[in-house]
């Protein structure tokens, strides 16, 4: 009976088992399909790089999940997936597209633009023009009734369908009903006909083609239609575009087909260009004026938001750290408030404070030693009033920071220097700063990439004014390299340059490993100091 019910169980745990791994094998199998039909379509819209990573994350799934020696794995192989999705293909693309000329008129694949340069047409001289009427099937067939200047009336049909180019105008022929006064049927069997809001609103009208395959008809108009012919034509052996009308060639130049006069088709494509945005960040006087006073401003403004950040932090966590200190908690909780505020909130309150007519501060410098300051439109007192804001956002931060990393230093080491003679500056110099900067060095680094990159508060406050006046670009005097990064990218007059914009942060990530990298020297640096402490 045991061995009957040990066989029962075995069965029992073997059908469970074949049960899962059969729901594993769809599951696995829906969720290949899906990506493998998405992967698919981007490769056929032209984006190569997304569908190269879905390919991969479809491999990774697949083994992981249905190789059994691979079990082990399967659970990372989602978490890696995701990484490569979201984490590695942005930087991968990011670093690819520093090399192309990606932005604005050419944001899309060369087949695209082909496919959109040869859907331009013209009306030549013999060709006629059509008022005219749409009838739509249910499945998205149409037939356009025509009439010409001279009063002749036609019923087309779209290139491509079965049967004649024409159809018959014979009331009651064909599913033909009653034709009204202009000759125009009434109702066609299977057909709905369009009045003139639906049909302006049917984005299909427009680039169907109707009638005879070498005299097509074309609706460009909400009141005519016409015998257009393709403006320009592709030859695909030589990559080139002929106008039809002036003969003149058109030659695939860096993703612009160019000809030699200079004249350019519109769109281009995007394209790969090798080093040309970085020799042009290098090159050109126009923007290297403003990004020297950029790339200066920006490590004066991280170094300094550093130190006033940490420098306030620390006297607070030093003054209350006193133990002696009556009412030490409800001051701290009140002094953790502006680390609690959402900080957009917190840069618009500070932006009404230092409005130069109406804000709480001028009205109080007015008052008090009568000036009044220009703080948005005279640069330094922008900057130092972006500072004055960054440090009350920051310091609540290293308030906290340096309150637990001040409790972790033995209380021995202060007996014994205070029995050597040492003054309070000389032990805070001397053994409170080296063992804090080896605790909380890390952080420090971490801090300084953040106001590095700090984006929201520029954006928000003043959003990189005022201008520099000399500047060919959108530049301002508080613009750090982020903020200069995002006018290049998406607020230029000249529309977007993600590829200009992809080498210029670049540049940034090299300047900020560089930076961390000296930095990371500079706490080992404390390290030893703090070993010897």
């Amino acid at each position: 009976m045991n061995t009957l019910d040990a066989s029962k169980a075995n069965l029992a745990k073997k059908t469970i088992s074949n049960i899962s791994n059969l729901a594993t094998i769809i599951l696995v199998a829906i969720v290949d399909v899906a990506l493998a039909w998405l992967a698919f379509k981007l490769f056929g819209l032209g984006y190569v790089p997304i569908g190269i990573c879905l390919i991969i994350i479809i491999v990774m799934i697949t083994v992981a999940f249905l190789v059994p020696k691979a079990h082990m794995f399967k659970w990372m192989a989602v978490g890696l997936s995701a990484w490569l999705l979201f984490s590695i293909f942005p930087i991968v693309y990011t670093i690819y597209n520093a090399f192309t000329n990606y932005g604005d008129g050419h944001l899309i694949t060369q087949a695209q633009a082909i496919e959109q340069i040869q859907a331009q047409t013209y009306l030549p001289e013999t060709g006629k023009a059509y008022q005219w009427i749409a009838y739509r099937s249910n499945d998205n067939k149409y037939l356009l009734w025509l009439k010409d200047a001279e009063g002749n009336t036609k019923l087309v049909t779209q290139v491509g369908m079965e049967g004649d180019a024409e159809i018959p105008l014979v009331s009651g022929e064909n599913g033909i009903g009653e034709l009204d006064a202009e000759g125009a049927p009434i109702t066609i069997e299977g057909y709905k006909r369009l009045n003139r809001i639906e049909a302006a609103t049917d984005k299909n009208l427009t680039n169907i083609k109707f009638g005879d395959p070498e005299h097509t008809i074309q609706v460009r108009s909400p009141t005519e239609a016409a015998e257009l012919l393709p403006l320009y034509a592709y030859d695909p052996e030589t990559n080139t575009f002929t106008h039809a009308i002036t003969g003149t060639v058109y030659y695939d130049k860096e993703g612009t087909y160019t000809a030699k006069n200079g004249d350019q088709l519109i769109p281009g494509y995007s394209a790969f260009i090798g080093t040309k945005n970085f020799v042009t960040f290098i090159n050109s006087p126009g923007l290297r004026g403003p990004l020297v006073t950029i790339v200066i401003w920006n490590f004066l403004f991280a170094t300094f938001s550093l130190l006033l950040t940490f420098s306030v932090g620390l006297l607070i966590s030093i003054i209350y750290g006193d133990p002696k200190f009556k009412g030490k908690k409800i001051l701290r909780s009140l002094l953790l408030i502006p680390y609690t505020i959402p900080s957009l909130i917190t840069i618009l309150i500070w932006r009404g404070m230092f409005n130069p007519d109406l804000g709480i501060i001028n009205r109080m410098l007015e008052s008090v030693f009568n000036i009044s300051p220009r703080w948005f439109t005279e640069p330094w007192l922008a900057r130092a009033a972006l500072l004055i804001v960054n440090t009350w956002l920051g310091y609540p931060y290293w308030m906290l920071v340096t309150s637990g990393a001040l409790q972790s230093i033995p209380h021995d080491i202060y007996e014994a220097a205070e029995i050597d003679g040492a003054s309070g500056w000389q032990s805070f110099r001397s053994i409170t700063l080296p063992l804090l900067l080896v605790s909380v060095g890390p952080l420090m680094i971490s801090s300084f990439i953040f106001n590095f990159n700090n984006f929201n508060l520029i954006y928000a406050f003043i959003n990189g004014g005022p201008p520099i006046p000399t500047a060919t670009t959108q530049a301002g005097y508080t613009d750090i390299i982020i903020s200069y990064v995002y006018n290049l990218a998406f607020a230029s007059g000249r529309g977007v340059q993600y590829g200009y914009a992809s080498a210029i942060s670049l540049i940034l990530f090299v300047l900020i490993a560089v930076m961390s990298l000296l930095q990371f020297r500079f706490t080992n640096m404390w390290e030893e100091v703090g070993e010897n402490v």
